[in-house]
């Protein structure tokens, strides 16, 4: 029987004023999974982070966080029911240094905010060195840990990644994957859009294809990769 679901998406239907971006989609992400949403360009897979996130206002459907109906809230009221967001771009504070771009990103917590930044250090060793340097400083790959732990200082029962590893050398999209599996295993319900589509199906616990902004296909990520008719019509060999 599955278990229930730490977010769940009915049939969300959003856009920017014009035609819709997607239309009548469903999502369902269960906690310690990590769930992927894959497709061709201008799909919609980060309209729909945007949308669940709050950034984008849906015109139809719903949003469930832990049963909750959470549809249209905004996203400060969002971080404090323990749902994170890490955008693919402006995901740091450039001038501020990595430690107070941390405190930024746990500006909801009422106290504890000095252990779970340590807490996080550990998780994330290469930014310790780093503290006190701005964030400017840093290469691609430190950068993403850098937004990856402003998005877990709220302790988020549910995290929505967008293109985590987006433009990193194989060697730190490893370490990116490795830290992603980790937030995993504490329970977390990890949503994310790739750009690399066989490596995120490889770690997918299950994964969506979107196409043109609706569902076209469902299934666990390792499935979906063997499907080569699935691969080549959705998605092209080159992804």
């Amino acid at each position: 029987m599955p278990e229930e679901a730490a977010l769940a998406v009915h049939g969300l239907t959003a856009g920017y004023g014009g035609p819709a971006v997607i239309e009548g989609v469903d999502l369902r992400a269960e906690p310690r999974k990590i769930t992927a949403l894959v497709g061709p360009n201008g799909a919609g897979k980060s309209t729909l982070l945007k949308t669940v996130a709050g950034i984008v206002r849906p015109s139809r459907g719903h949003v469930h966080l832990h049963q909750e109906d959470i549809t249209g809230r905004r996203p400060e009221q969002l971080v404090r029911k323990g749902l994170a967001y890490m955008p693919q771009v402006a995901n740091v504070f450039e001038e501020l240094t990595v430690r107070e771009n941390l405190e930024m990103g746990g500006y909801v917590r009422r106290s504890g905010l000095r252990e779970r930044i340590e807490a996080l250090l550990v998780l994330f060793p290469d930014l310790r060195p780093a503290l006190r340097r701005p964030a400017r400083t840093l290469s691609g790959g430190q950068r993403t840990m850098l937004a990856m732990a402003r998005a877990l200082m709220v302790d988020p029962s549910v995290v929505l990644l967008d293109e985590p590893c987006a433009g990193l050398s194989p060697a730190f999209e490893a370490e990116v994957w490795r830290h992603i599996d980790t937030v995993r295993q504490a329970g977390v319900a990890v949503v994310m859009v790739g750009q690399n589509t066989r490596g995120t199906l490889a770690h997918a616990d299950w994964a969506y294809i979107l196409v043109a902004g609706k569902n076209r296909r469902e299934g666990p990520g390792r499935d979906l990769l063997h499907d080569h008719e699935l691969i080549d019509l959705y998605i092209g060999r080159a992804s």
